[in-house]
């Protein structure tokens, strides 16, 4: 999907969610309003339960909101069947999970290559783009290894790959430093960050570590269902 830079790939209009438990309703987001631009590198930073990984899960056509709106590349996901929104979520949206969901039994190459296999993108095809990701996140020496087998940020880098696999417009990263110490965070920052440079990939990736969030170029804060601060960094560290 081709978009330039500067254009909105993703607008979030009053978006709100509800959630009922017996009698009472949670409200996980109040109200929601952001865009993001091509190029963007957007982390949503804010204490467990305020609403980040609802939001995220919205973006990425996981779940629905209960009002508002989200555009994607202009088109309105609420009107997306679910075969549309299967289709968003293989080839417009990539996902970098905490828990790395990797395919256990698949080695490293093969997570990587399984959404072109769904995809069927032609075997030539594969190898290429396979072969281009496994050099931009340095996994070259572990292609062979299954997942039991990779240290955690080994593991992150699978799902780097995996994300960006089918060239997405947006890659979502819910916590992707959560699981892991504190030197490995940095390297899998920097090659997050190295990918939104180099590839002009967009990132939008939630956290609660004040550390990782200062490699982002915008910092949306959530309280409680509510966007209440943005800030521009200009994506260097502290």
């Amino acid at each position: 999907m081709s978009i330039n830079a500067n254009e909105a790939i993703l607008e979030v209009r009053g978006v709100t969610k509800d959630y009922r438990l017996g009698k009472t309703v949670i409200h996980a987001l109040r109200g929601i309003d952001f865009s993001v631009e091509a190029g963007d590198f957007v982390s949503i930073v804010g204490p467990s339960g305020c609403g980040k990984t609802t939001l995220l899960n919205i973006i990425g056509c996981i779940d629905k909101p209960s009002s508002g709106t989200v555009l994607l590349g202009g088109e309105d996901v609420a009107a997306f069947d679910d075969d549309r929104e299967a289709d968003a979520r293989l080839e417009r949206i990539g996902f970098i999970f905490q828990s790395f969901n990797l395919v256990a039994v698949l080695d490293a190459r093969e997570n990587i290559e399984f959404p072109l296999i769904l995809a069927k993108v032609p075997k030539a095809e594969r190898a290429r783009r396979v072969d281009r990701l496994v050099e931009l996140v340095g996994l070259g020496d572990f292609v062979g290894h299954k997942p039991d087998e990779l240290s955690g940020g080994q593991r992150q880098r699978v799902a780097i790959a995996r994300a960006l696999v089918n060239r997405p417009s947006i890659v979502i990263a819910d916590e992707p430093t959560a699981n892991l110490d504190s030197a490995t965070s940095t390297t899998i920052m920097e090659a997050m960050k190295r990918l939104n440079a180099e590839e002009k990939v967009t990132f939008i990736f939630s956290t609660h570590n004040e550390l990782i969030e200062k490699y982002a170029k915008r910092v949306l804060t959530i309280r409680d269902g509510l966007i209440t601060g943005e800030r521009r960094l200009g994506g260097e560290k502290a």
